[in-house]
């Protein structure tokens, strides 16, 4: 007859392979679990880097996966960008990642957020049959305005009124010939931040308001690869590492 001991040794001897398969498993599932939202489930990605928080200059790359368990897939190499005329600053959102001395985003500071987030819909002066796309008219504007219950929203002129800080799109050219929208949040509390886009370039060495710009065609192309689930990632190269398995290496 078999005594108690025997039996849960035995019992323990099966389940080790079970063990270890789950301990393998186990540091790839956590790491996906502690990404952040926007960028654990997506996959397609837009990174844009640049070498230091209060550089103009960037650069942009595409990449994809077929599954958030799967490794990142560039798409090709990585291509001039601009971001704002100050560099960048880690946004509200994000300021967990921030090191001492690096700058918080503010209101008016001419800083790209640095942190990750949905790319929205399409928009533009240019006419586009893409699915949700916004036609930019004379009467489109993006509020500023921190006391505005429309703070960092797409809305009319009309329907604000006259005295809310705004930009009217449709003067931005040829900035705003075609562009897209980042899904940035809204704190007008903390003054965040607002109307942050992805757009043309004025010229390819002026930097932007806050926003990411590229060459005209480089938008368009953009606009077709941003479907439903891409993310977009402003950082500095050297804050790559802060995320250990959520982006590109």
């Amino acid at each position: 007859m078999t005594n108690g001991w025997t039996c849960a040794r035995r019992a323990a001897a099966r389940l080790l392979p079970i063990v270890a398969l789950l301990a393998l498993a186990a540091p790839a599932q956590s790491q996906t679990q502690a990404c952040p939202a926007p960028l654990a489930g997506a996959r397609r990605l837009v990174l844009v880097t640049a070498e230091t928080m209060n550089a103009t200059a960037a650069r942009l790359q595409l990449f994809e996966r077929a599954s958030p368990a799967d490794p990142w897939r560039a798409l090709g190499p990585a291509e001039p960008a601009l971001i704002g005329k100050a560099g960048m600053a880690w946004s509200h959102f994000f300021r967990r990642l921030a090191r001492p001395g690096e700058p918080i985003k503010v209101e008016g500071d001419k800083r790209a957020p640095a942190g990750i987030y949905p790319i929205g819909r399409s928009f533009g002066t240019v006419a586009s049959q893409r699915a949700g796309h916004l036609q930019v008219t004379g009467d489109t504007v993006c509020v500023y305005d921190p006391s505005s219950a429309a703070y960092n929203t797409i809305t009319s002129r009309a329907s604000v009124g006259p005295k809310v800080s705004v930009e009217n799109m449709s003067r931005m050219l040829p900035m705003y010939r075609r562009g897209i929208v980042v899904d940035y949040p809204t704190d007008a509390r903390a003054r965040a931040g607002s109307c942050i886009f992805i757009h043309v370039w004025r010229t390819p060495t002026t930097g932007t308001a806050g926003c990411v710009a590229l060459p005209e065609a480089k938008v368009e192309a953009l606009q077709d690869f941003s479907e439903a689930g891409t993310v977009i990632a402003i950082l500095p190269r050297r804050a790559l590492d802060r995320l250990p398995g959520c982006l590109p290496n």
